[in-house]
């Protein structure tokens, strides 16, 4: 556990520039201990960018990425304050899993048990001296973890922590980042795996060109973003379609397939209802959302980006 109270980042009207290219334009938002906050844009949206920020590892063109009120380079101690990951493959590939620990821990005044301890969080206590060369990308990002978190952080950064770990390794980490949170850690984490994002975040900020795009709840953000329909198939589609019309009830028809409705703005029982009093005969009939992914690019989609 932290030993205080894990502090707030906050982007700050956040610019950066390259040039003529504008990779974060005007981006506010913070985040928050005792959550998982998610971290959502496309490729280019300007989330890497906005975490090296962070870190002090690039210079904002204006604002300001701070950590508890300050830049994380005039924090005393950095690395009890904040630990990220940005590149599971930052790592010497002759060093071994403790030698490469070790020089973190080293490089931030941390007690050398650390590594023992980490490695075994991590599950690659059977691996501690085999050189990091030979690991697989998934051992890489459980090792890479394990450097994050070797100053007992109060605040956790993951750029892409799933990427080549296995249905049992995503569970762990997905686990992890939920473990973090709940003792009161600020916890901050990218990914493309829109499935795993909706199980293990429960605060989302979406980004695209570099600007911001929602800071809400998990749930706050798929209630406002989508609509609960009923979908409901037969094959006596037509037949279907007029009698919820006289009910009052719109359908959308699926041209690909032939035998299915969709019923916005309705519920099982009344479609069954309306089924039953027609003498339809249904296959199936269940209440259906749109998923996070199919929210997050219809939201990114060209031209839709301020929806």
């Amino acid at each position: 556990m932290p030993a205080a109270t894990p502090p707030l980042l906050q982007a700050h009207a956040l610019v950066k520039r390259y040039g003529s290219v504008t990779a974060v334009d005007g981006l506010s938002f913070e985040v928050r201990p005792g959550v998982v906050t998610g971290f959502l844009g496309p490729n280019g949206a300007g989330k890497s960018t906005t975490l090296r920020m962070f870190l002090g590892l690039d210079r904002p063109t204006s604002g300001a990425a701070t950590v508890g009120g300050l830049r994380l380079a005039e924090t005393p101690h950095p690395m009890r304050v904040v630990g990220a990951m940005l590149d599971a493959r930052a790592v010497h590939p002759r060093r071994t899993a403790a030698d490469h620990l070790a020089s973190v821990a080293r490089a931030g005044d941390v007690p050398r048990r650390r590594v023992a301890e980490m490695l075994e969080l991590v599950g690659l206590t059977g691996a501690a001296h085999r050189a990091a060369g030979g690991f697989s990308l998934g051992m890489k990002q459980r090792l890479g973890i394990a450097a994050a978190l070797i100053g007992d952080p109060g605040v956790v950064i993951f750029d892409e922590p799933l990427n080549g770990l296995d249905p049992e390794g995503i569970r762990w980490a997905r686990s992890l980042m939920r473990d973090l949170a709940a003792e009161g850690r600020t916890v901050l984490f990218s990914s493309h795996l829109m499935g795993e994002m909706e199980l293990t975040a429960d605060h989302l900020v979406v980004i695209h060109h570099g600007r911001l795009l929602a800071d809400q709840p998990l749930a706050a953000f798929i209630a406002d973003h989508t609509t609960e329909r009923v979908r409901v198939r037969t094959p006596q589609r037509e037949a279907l379609l007029t009698a919820l019309a006289r009910a009052g009830l719109d359908a959308a028809a699926n041209p690909d397939v032939p035998d299915r409705l969709d019923v916005p703005g309705a519920t099982t029982d009344r479609v069954g209802q309306v089924a039953a009093a027609a003498g339809i005969g249904l296959s199936e009939l269940t209440d259906v959302r749109d998923s996070l992914e199919d929210v997050f690019l219809t939201m990114t989609a060209p031209g839709n980006e301020a929806a």
